[in-house]
């Protein structure tokens, strides 16, 4: 198995209502702007060395436009480049220099629902900074969560192509199994799949610095309005915390914190029940799990599969 993969850099949303969408992700929730141009802005995690942790573009369709991962140098690039040629993957540009902020060596390609996903080497690290006690805004990406109509084939694509091994699962006795929590290094999960009825966003999630902070943040969106679907909770699977908001346009997007470092080498993947309550929810302080938590995650069909973003 590859192992070409080191971590979740960004997730870059397409969106009509670019400037609320701006003013969200740059006020209340809590990224810096760091570069722009027409119709195209970079917002990124105050604690993070990444250039960028979300990019937004003016689109009139709203679409996931790509998910960004990190890769260790130039040759791991290729490598994975040819590998993924010789397997019948189709590739959208081959690996060269990256035009966005930070620069760096990498390439496109479409997974097998379609989406768009780059691989990197060589960003240069953006200057960084501790996050202080009680600040609550994000330290960086913790993960992205993407809904699929097929989820074992998805999985198991991600696990041939790309390196991703299964952490945990979550199942009911009703619908089966409906989400698969997937790492590429010791974290629990830098992305989960999820059983949707569409290719489409689940949610993006963002580490804060502790509990106090993500509780601080939480509050902080609730007395601004902002449209809460589930939380304040702590998952069994992965054991973080969850609070989940809908951005202006209907994305989900989550604060967490203390998200499970794992021992590769003694990991045994369970299978959860996800029907019961403290599977969901340990701490039972979150809204029940319900049709319409479900609905919002489920999101509007993605309009970008298999077409690749313009940027």
């Amino acid at each position: 198995m590859n192992r070409y993969l080191t971590h979740l850099r960004h997730v870059d949303l397409a969106v009509p209502d670019y400037d609320k969408q701006l003013e969200f992700y740059s006020g209340i929730w809590g990224l810096t702007p760091v570069a722009a141009e027409a119709g195209l802005s970079f917002l990124a995690a105050e604690g993070s060395p990444e250039q960028y942790v979300i990019r937004l573009r003016k689109a009139e369709e709203k679409r996931l436009d790509l998910v960004s991962y990190g890769a260790a140098d130039p040759g791991d690039v290729d490598a994975l480049a040819e590998q993924l040629l010789a397997d019948g993957v189709q590739l959208i540009t081959r690996p060269g220099a990256v035009t966005t902020p930070g620069g760096g060596y990498g390439f496109r390609f479409f997974d097998i629902d379609g989406r768009t996903i780059e691989v990197s080497s060589d960003v240069e690290a953006r200057q960084h900074r501790r996050i202080e006690e009680k600040e609550s805004i994000p330290v960086r990406l913790s993960h992205v969560v993407l809904n699929t109509p097929d989820l074992d084939r998805t999985r198991a694509w991600y696990e041939k192509h790309l390196g991703f091994r299964l952490s945990d699962t979550l199942s009911s006795p009703h619908m089966g199994e409906v989400m698969h929590f997937m790492r590429i290094s010791t974290q629990h999960h830098s992305m989960a799949l999820a059983k949707g009825p569409h290719t489409s966003l689940h949610h993006v999630s963002f580490e804060l610095r502790g509990l106090d902070e993500y509780m601080y943040g939480t509050g902080r969106l609730l007395r601004a309005g902002t449209t809460k679907i589930w939380g304040p909770g702590r998952h069994l699977a992965g054991h973080n915390t969850f609070s989940y908001f809908l951005d202006p346009h209907g994305n989900t997007v989550e604060y967490t914190t203390e998200l499970e470092q794992l021992d590769e080498d003694s990991w045994h993947p369970h299978v959860y029940d996800f029907s019961q309550p403290e599977v969901t929810d340990q701490w039972g302080t979150a809204n029940p799990m319900s049709e319409l938590v479900a609905k919002e995650s489920f999101n509007d069909p993605d309009r970008g599969s298999f077409l690749a973003p313009p940027v």
